[in-house]
Order: C-alpha cells, then structure tokens, then sequence
C-alpha cells in the first residue's frame, strides 16, 4: 500500500506521520515544492520509526511527482492556510490553482489511484478535482465532515463531562463555519441521546461551538489546525487501505442524494478499498433538511467563483 501526501507542511506532516505510526503502508511519499522541506519531514519521522514502532517507509520529494508513481491513495493537502479572521472561502483563488495542477499531476502518474482533499475552500476544491480529472466520483474524497465530527464529538464529551469513548455524533454539510450541520438530534452517549443528559440550551451551544471549531483554533495558533486534520485523513486512509466499510461524513459528489445535485458537500459515505462504497442516505428532520440547503446553496455559490 502506497500513500501520497502533496503538501509538507504542518497538515500534510500530521497526516503521513499518523498513517505511518498505525502501520498498515508500506511507503508513504511527502511531496512539497519547497527545495529539501519534504526531505526534511521525512528524515525527521524516520528517525521516529525505532521509537514509535512503525515500519513504514517515508520518504520526501521536492516536486517530482514520479515518485508517487503507483499511488493507492493520495492525500492533497498542499495550499495556503487560513489566518486569523479569514474564512476558509477566501482561500479559493491561490489555492484553486494550486490542487487542480496537483490534482492533474498525481493522476498521471497514478491514474488508479483515489484522491482524499483537505485543501481549503474543501468542498469547492473537491468539486474541482472531480471537473479537473474526469474520476469516477467514488475516487475522490473530501474530509471535511470527519474532522467536523471529531470536533462535535469533542464538545459533545466536554459538555457531558464524559468520556470521549461514550460519544458519538456526526456532522454533515458543508465545511464551513456557516455550513456545518451537526445533527444533535442523533447524537449519543453509549446509545442514549445526548437529549437526557443536558439541556437543549447547552447542546445548541455545544451545535454553536462546533461550527466555529476551526475559526476558534485558527484564531489561538495564527494558523490552521494540524493534528486533528492530520488524525481525520489518517483515519480514512485506513478505512479505504483495510477495506473496513467504515461510516465517515465526507464530501461527496451528489446527484439526486439529499436532493441535491452537481455539488460536492458533507454527507455519511461507507468508505472500503473502491473509495466511497456507497452513499448513506439517512432520514433529515424538516430543520436539518432546512439547515442542509442553506449549506447547499452556500457551496453553490462558492463554486461559481472557479474557473473550470
């Protein structure tokens, strides 16, 4: 099993170093177009492997994509990051460019290979990357809501005053402070709604507080977050390399799911070695079918800023 991550950077470094501490690649390739920063990435976790227990072999590449030849999976994080009162949209213009050359590049080296986003705006960059390389649309993968719904489950654990364990919880539409739909009506503590051990109050704080997880850690670190990003990617690089038809809420192309069409957004996917397996469809309340087009139409709008 081969892994591609393209960005060096403090995401891209979180996501090769998670996959390879849990142990099921066998090579990971960091690519950065920095001279020597991805060989410098490399070294430094190799030289974590005696120590971490890991036998996967990493190694960095400054802009050749002829080494991510064969890739099973590639992650593309690379772009600028988001700064302190910035929204993930304003990130479009550089960063379009930058994944639809990445995205083309990797593809023609390994033309079998699925594509998992994390570059920002994510939804409007994975909609790009299906446009930019015609892939079936199982192929390509955006991780906004698994990192959205390990935030929801962090908030959800901490207004519980329970273990992180006993929570669960997911987030689907789009990846932005405006879009996220958390479905707190579904959420859980060990199969028991959430709804019986706090009030509706605190659990629309605990809604609040997750839809600007990502605008609050960007605001404390000047930059945006890294490991949780890095431990979502991880997380459904496995799922796809153990084919273990995990449920995860990532973005996907739509047409007729939920409704909606020609649009990549944040819905429950089964992830197994084709990439997304299948899409889950699960029964939205009037409110979160609400909430969900207004995430809709916000993506939409986004979109129409590329250039395809």
């Amino acid at each position: 099993m081969k892994v591609t991550v393209v960005g060096a950077g403090a995401v891209g470094a979180s996501c090769a170093e998670y996959i390879a501490i849990k142990n099921f690649a066998s090579e990971v390739i960091i690519l950065d177009i920095k001279e020597g920063f991805a060989e410098g990435k490399a070294m430094d976790l190799m030289q974590t492997a005696s120590l971490n227990g890991f036998d996967t072999k990493i190694t960095g590449s400054t802009n050749d994509y002829s080494k991510t030849a064969d890739s099973d999976i590639c992650v593309i994080t690379s772009g600028i990051p988001r700064k302190p009162g910035m929204t993930r949209e304003e990130l479009i213009g550089i960063n379009a460019g930058i994944v639809k050359m990445v995205s083309t590049s990797l593809i023609e080296h390994s033309p079998n290979t699925i594509i998992i986003v994390v570059s920002n705006p994510m939804d409007t960059m994975t909609y790009l990357v299906h446009k930019a390389t015609g892939l079936p649309k199982n192929r390509i993968i955006g991780m906004g809501g698994a990192l959205d719904s390990a935030r929801f489950k962090y908030r959800l654990a901490e207004a519980l005053g329970a273990p992180i364990s006993d929570v669960d919880g997911m987030v689907i539409g789009g990846h932005s402070d405006k879009g996220m739909v958390p479905l707190t009506r579904l959420a859980t503590r060990n199969s028991v709604p959430v709804s019986e051990f706090i009030s509706e109050e605190r659990l629309e704080q605990v809604l609040q507080d997750t839809k600007v997880g990502g605008a609050t850690l960007t605001g404390l670190l000047g930059t945006s977050a890294w490991y949780a990003p890095g431990a979502a990617v991880s997380s459904m690089v496995q799922a796809i390399a153990c084919d273990t038809k995990k449920i995860f809420p990532c973005s996907t192309l739509l047409e007729g799911e939920y409704g909606l069409h020609d649009l990549c957004i944040g819905v429950p996917v089964i992830l197994g070695k084709n990439g997304i397996e299948s899409i889950v469809e699960i029964n939205l309340s009037t409110s979160e079918k609400a909430h969900m087009q207004e995430s809709a139409i916000g993506v939409s709008a986004t979109n129409k800023l590329l250039t395809l």
